[in-house]
C-alpha cells in the first residue's frame, strides 16, 4: 500500500474535516446518481430537516453550510452533504492497513468502505449500495463520525448506530458486540412508504435494505450462490431436469443484487436473457465479466436466444431496454410461430421501491422516465401501474403455454397485484399469488434443512487466502457426505461443492466479511423468506428479532436489526450479524455458539409451523446436542379421525376443513 493511501486512511479516521472545510464539488459527473426524491415536506419540515443536518457542525460553520444544504434538499429531496464526499479511493483495503485498536473495528471499517466502493455501490455519492435506496448512511457526516469512532474503539466499548447516525461509543465488555445497528425502527402504525420519504428527508430514519446499512454487502457475488441454487432447483422442480443446457431463463435487472442473474445463468448452464433499462448497469456488469453480451435490438436478442437454445450454449445476454417489451415480444413469437421460447421466468427489478426509481414504465425511455419522476411523480406512478399490468398480462400468456414463473422476493407480484394485475390465486391466503415465490417452491425447504447463503470473505484481500478457505469448506462438505447424510441434505452439499468450484472458475473476486440476512432465520418476510410458513405466523417477526438478540450475546462481532429489506419498507423485519474469525480459540467458541443458535432458531420456528424437513432437522440437532431442547408440534388429527358423534365434532370438522396437514 502506498504511503498516500495509508495517509488517506488516517485522514478519514480523524473525524469530520472542518478546518478548513473541503471544497464543495457537488454531484460528480460520470457516475450514477440516485433518483430525485419527492418527500413533499412542509415549509416547517424543511426547516427541521436543515436544522437536523446542521447539528453535526459547530455554529461557526453552520452559516456557510446552511445554504448549500437547503439547496440539496430542494434539488434532490435529501441532504447528502456532497461537500464531505471523501477524496480517498473508496474500496476495501487489507484489514491490517486500517489504523484501529482492534481487529473487529478494522473489519467493520473494511466492510463499510466496500459497501461504498464505486465498483460495488449503485449510487456511491448518495451512499446507496443497492436496491435503489439501500443506504449505508443517511449523509456523509455520519460516515466520517462512524469511521472516527471505529478507529478509537477498544474491546471494552460498543458503537451504537441509530438508522445511520452514530449515537456514540458506550462502555461494554470484550464479549459484547463491538457494533449494534438498528435501521428504520419506526412505530408500526407509521411505517408507511409515504411516511418513510418524509422521515428520511428529515434525516431521522433510514432504509438500510438487508446488507447496505448493516455493512454486510459483497456485491452481486453475495447473491450468485443463492441464485444458482434457485435456478438449478427451479429446473429440477418445474422442468424435471438436472441439465439446464438449452433451457431459457428470462428476467430483468442488472443492478446491485440482480446483477447476479447473468452469472448464475451461465454457471447453471442455461440461456439467460436479462433486460435492463439503465445502460450504465449493463456496461458495468459487462466490464466486470458478469454479462457476456449486450444488445438493444430485440430481433437480435431473439435470434441469439434461438441459436443458443438450439445448440445448448450457456449464454448471458443483456437486453438494453424495458423488460415489458421483451415479454411482449416473446408473446408475439408465440402468436406468430406457435413456439414457446422461454422455459423459466422471474423478475429482479427493485420493485420494492416502484414509484421512486425501482421500476421504470415501458411507455417512456429511461431518461424520460427519470425526468417525469422528478417533475410529476403522480403521473409516473400511474404509468408504472399500467406497465406492471402489461408485464403480468404477457407473463400470464406464456405461463398458460408452459413457462414457469416465480417471484424472486422483490415485491414484483405484490406491487403488480396492487396495480390491478391479474394475479389472484383462488382460495389462497393474502400472501399468496397466482405464481409462487421462490421460497415457497424452491428455497423454503432448503432453509428448513438448515441451509442458507452464509458467506465468508478474506479480509486480507489475498486471492490465495480465499482459495485456501474454499478448499477447507469443500473438504468439510465432502467429509460430511462420506460420513452419511440424508438424500436431501446430500444434494445440497453437492450443489454447494459445485458452487465453490464454479465460483473460482468464473473470477468471483474476494472482498470482505459477513453474510446476507436472507437465510434460515434472519428474516421474517411474508412475501419472501417466510412465504412458506402456513400456520398464520408469516406476518410475525419474533424469529428475526430473536435472531438479532440471540446473536448479540452469543459472540457476534456486530448485529443489525432492520425494518425493510428486499421486499420493501414496512414489509419485512430482518436481523443479521457479522462475525470476525481470527483463528483464535475464543473466535472458535464464539462461532460454535452463535452459528448453532442462528440456524437452530429458524429451523425450530419452521418446524413448529409444520415443515417436515425442519422437524427432521431439529430432531437430528437435538440428538447431537443434549442441551438443545425444542418444543415439537404434535400430529393434528385429520377429519376422518375425529369422533363422528356430537355437535362439537360437527363444529370441529367444519372448522378444520376436509384435511388438516400434519406438521
Amino acid at each position: 500500500m502506498s504511503s498516500a493511501a495509508m495517509s488517506s486512511l488516517k485522514e478519514i479516521c480523524r473525524g469530520l474535516p472542518l478546518y478548513p472545510l473541503p471544497e464543495n464539488r457537488g454531484r460528480r459527473k460520470g457516475i450514477p446518481h440516485a433518483p430525485v426524491r419527492t418527500p413533499n415536506l412542509t415549509a416547517q419540515e424543511k426547516k427541521l430537516a436543515l436544522r437536523n443536518a446542521l447539528r453535526y457542525f459547530p455554529p461557526e460553520i453552520q452559516k456557510k453550510l446552511a445554504l448549500e444544504f437547503a439547496e440539496e434538499l430542494r434539488l434532490y429531496g435529501h441532504i447528502y452533504m456532497y461537500r464531505f464526499f471523501p477524496e480517498i479511493e473508496m474500496r476495501a483495503y487489507p484489514i491490517g492497513e486500517y489504523p484501529c485498536k482492534t481487529k473487529s473495528a478494522a473489519a467493520i471499517m473494511l466492510m463499510i468502505m466496500n459497501n461504498l466502493d464505486p465498483s460495488v455501490a449503485q449510487f456511491p455519492q448518495e451512499l446507496v449500495t443497492y436496491g435503489g435506496n439501500g443506504q449505508v448512511f443517511s449523509n456523509w457526516a455520519q460516515f466520517w463520525l462512524a469511521m472516527h469512532y471505529l478507529s478509537e474503539m477498544t474491546e471494552e466499548q460498543t458503537l451504537v448506530m441509530y438508522s445511520g447516525h452514530p449515537l456514540g461509543l458506550f462502555p461494554s465488555h470484550h464479549c459484547a458486540p463491538r457494533l449494534i445497528i438498528t435501521n428504520g425502527m419506526v412505530i408500526p402504525n407509521y411505517s408507511s412508504r409515504d411516511e418513510y420519504e418524509r422521515l428520511f428527508a428529515l434525516g431521522v430514519t433510514m432504509y438500510g435494505q438487508m446488507t447496505a446499512g448493516s455493512y454486510c454487502y459483497i456485491g452481486p457475488q453475495g447473491i450468485v450462490h443463492g441464485t444458482v441454487l434457485t435456478v438449478l432447483n427451479a429446473g429440477r422442480r418445474y422442468l424435471k431436469a438436472e441439465d439446464l443446457s438449452g433451457k431459457v431463463f428470462v428476467t430483468s435487472g442488472l443492478g446491485g443484487m440482480s446483477g447476479a442473474q447473468a452469472k448464475a445463468a451461465v454457471i447453471a448452464g442455461c440461456v439467460g436473457i436479462i433486460a435492463e433499462v439503465d445502460e450504465a448497469a449493463l456496461l458495468k456488469r459487462h466490464k466486470q465479466g458478469w454479462l457476456m453480451e449486450i444488445s438493444n435490438n430485440l430481433d437480435h436478442c431473439i435470434a441469439r436466444l434461438r441459436d443458443a437454445r438450439k445448440n445448448k450454449i450457456a449464454l448471458s445476454l443483456g437486453y438494453h431496454g424495458n423488460v415489458v417489451d421483451l415479454w411482449e415480444r416473446l408473446v408475439h413469437e408465440l402468436d406468430t410461430t406457435g413456439e414457446l421460447l422461454v422455459d423459466l421466468g422471474s423478475d429482479q427489478t427493485s420493485c420494492h421501491n416502484p414509484f421512486n426509481g425501482g421500476y421504470y414504465p415501458v411507455q417512456l425511455s429511461f431518461e424520460e422516465a427519470k425526468q417525469l419522476l422528478s417533475t410529476n411523480p403522480g403521473k409516473f406512478r400511474t404509468l408504472v401501474k399500467e406497465s406492471l399490468k402489461r408485464q403480468v398480462a404477457a407473463i400470464n400468456r406464456l405461463a398458460d403455454k408452459g413457462m414457469f414463473f416465480w417471484d424472486y422476493g422483490n415485491a414484483f407480484l405484490l406491487e403488480a397485484q396492487r396495480a390491478g394485475a391479474d394475479l389472484v390465486k383462488r382460495g389462497a391466503n393474502k400472501t399468496e399469488f397466482r405464481y409462487p415465490s421462490y421460497v415457497q417452491h424452491i428455497m423454503g425447504d432448503i432453509f428448513s434443512l438448515g441451509f442458507g447463503p452464509f458467506r465468508w470473505v478474506c479480509t486480507s484481500g489475498d486471492p490465495q487466502d480465499l482459495a485456501t478457505t474454499d478448499s477447507i469448506a469443500m473438504s468439510v462438505l465432502e467429509e460430511s457426505i462420506r460420513q452419511g447424510v440424508s438424500t436431501s441434505v446430500k444434494q445440497q452439499y453437492h450443489d454447494n461443492i459445485r458452487w465453490i468450484r464454479e465460483a473460482g472458475r468464473h473470477s468471483l473476486a474476494p472482498v470482505v466479511l459477513s453474510r446476507d440476512h436472507h437465510d434460515v432465520s434472519g428474516t421474517d418476510s411474508p412475501y419472501r423468506e417466510t412465504s412458506n410458513i402456513y400456520d398464520g405466523s408469516a406476518l410475525c417477526a419474533d424469529m428475526a428479532v430473536q435472531n438479532f438478540v440471540g446473536d448479540a450475546f452469543r459472540g457476534a462481532t456486530w448485529v443489525a436489526l432492520h425494518n425493510g429489506g428486499g421486499v420493501g419498507w414496512g414489509e419485512v423485519i430482518n436481523g443479521g450479524f457479522g462475525l470476525v474469525l481470527d483463528g483464535s480459540k475464543e473466535a472458535e467458541e464464539r462461532a460454535k455458539m452463535m452459528l448453532s443458535w442462528d440456524v437452530s432458531n429458524g429451523v425450530a420456528r419452521r418446524c413448529w409451523s409444520g415443515n417436515d424437513y425442519a422437524y427432521e432437522t431439529i430432531c437430528q440437532a437435538m440428538k447431537e446436542n443434549a442441551t438443545l431442547k425444542v418444543t415439537l408440534p404434535h400430529k393434528v388429527m385429520r377429519c376422518d379421525e375425529l369422533p363422528s358423534t356430537g355437535l362439537w365434532a360437527l363444529k370441529a370438522i367444519q372448522l378444520l376443513g376436509p384435511v388438516v396437514p400434519t406438521r
